[in-house]
């Protein structure tokens, strides 16, 4: 597995400039909140997906002042060589990907080389909002195990967004539509097949996760729903070209997909507590790294940001007792609470690092903390 042994960061959120250096194993931050805490993982999640996990714009990725920022990590790859990526963003320029010194010629070229599952607050998301909110964290699980996924998700949305700029026009030719749907019911069988595929094995892996965490007997079920399920895709487009024409976008299609995230049968949004939907979201992410460790041969890098938000110590002690095993690889942890981290993460592991977060600068902790 990739491990990251070193990361440098500029102008990044309210980071200036750092240089830090992690354990292999656990690696735990501490700070109150604005430290800087969530920049510091979420770069490492930059530096892996290209983009922010918090779902950010880039403009908010500056530090105030700035128009540009970078961040660098050097890896210990699989084959036991070094190697140094690096990412450069600046306002109105395109995105520099780089492996030692060498530009990506595609971006997507980059996506799965240094896999990453991140557990955050923002994951609440997941439940309470629409459904592009799910289909966004699919598409990012998805592309980092299949690059068809990534490739057939990119065809289809450069062919959506022709489709909905020529329904934008006053009088749109009948047979350009009828092009555009013949392009894109491959790229959105394939799409589809493969969510389904996701719903269908992850089903069973979140269920046993859920278990362990919360010691609950609840039911926790993933259900993919599609328009397309049932239905070919130029014959739906066709019927609801009339709806297309008075919207002028496209109304139907793999883009209106969503999953429904159950307990007992319900949407966990509307049954679950605050520690059952935080339970479900940490099962479905630890549920993604055991598929991604699968399909990769490689354990990702595992973010946990703000760890005990909304779980009580049972839980936290629960999930600190699995990601410690030697499943899981390098760890990043924040937390608020200096003395209850170390407390759990001394009693699994004494091989782990401290860091202390402060006003986006980041200091190593020997010893106590």
């Amino acid at each position: 597995m990739p491990v990251l042994k070193k990361i440098i960061i500029q102008d990044f959120r309210n980071i200036e400039l750092q240089e830090v250096a992690f354990s292999p194993n656990i690696n735990c931050i501490w700070g109150g909140n604005g430290e800087g805490k969530t920049n510091l993982l979420d770069a490492i999640h930059y530096l892996s997906m290209t983009k922010s996990g918090i779902r950010s714009a880039e403009k908010f990725n500056f530090r105030h002042g700035c128009s540009s920022f970078a961040i660098s990590g050097l890896y210990a790859m699989e084959d036991g060589s070094d190697s140094l990526f690096s990412i450069h963003v600046s306002e109105g320029a395109e995105k520099k990907v780089k492996r030692d010194d060498k530009t990506y010629t595609r971006i997507s070229e980059h996506i799965g080389v240094l896999p990453v599952v991140m557990v955050s607050p923002a994951d609440t998301e997941l439940v309470s909002e629409s459904g592009e909110e799910r289909r966004r964290f699919v598409n990012a699980f998805l592309s980092q195990t299949d690059r068809k996924y990534l490739s057939d998700m990119q065809q289809y949305n450069r062919l959506l967004a022709q489709r909905n700029r020529l329904l934008k026009e006053d009088r749109p030719d009948p047979g350009l539509l009828e092009a555009f749907d013949a392009r894109m019911a491959e790229p959105a069988r394939s799409i589809a097949d493969a969510r389904e595929r996701f719903a269908n094995d992850l089903q069973p892996i979140v269920a046993k996760y859920y278990e362990a965490i919360s010691g609950g007997r609840e039911l926790v079920s993933i259900e993919y729903k599609s328009e397309l399920q049932g239905h070919d895709f130029e014959e739906l487009m066709k019927s609801r070209r009339e709806r297309d024409l008075a919207s002028r976008y496209t109304v139907s299609g793999i883009h209106r997909d969503d999953f429904l995230f159950a307990m007992e049968g319900f949407p966990i949004r509307r049954c679950g507590s605050q520690g059952q939907q935080k339970s479900f979201l940490v099962a479905l992410k630890f549920a993604q790294y055991e598929v991604m460790k699968s399909v990769c041969g490689m354990s990702p890098a595992l973010l946990l940001d703000d760890l005990f938000d909304k779980l009580d110590m049972n839980r936290v002690g629960n999930m600190l007792q699995m990601v410690a095993g030697n499943d899981f690889g390098q760890i990043f942890i924040s937390d608020t609470d200096k003395a209850r981290t170390e407390a759990l993460v001394d009693s699994i592991t004494a091989d782990r690092a401290y860091f202390k977060a402060a006003s986006g600068t980041f200091s190593k902790i020997d010893g106590e903390l």
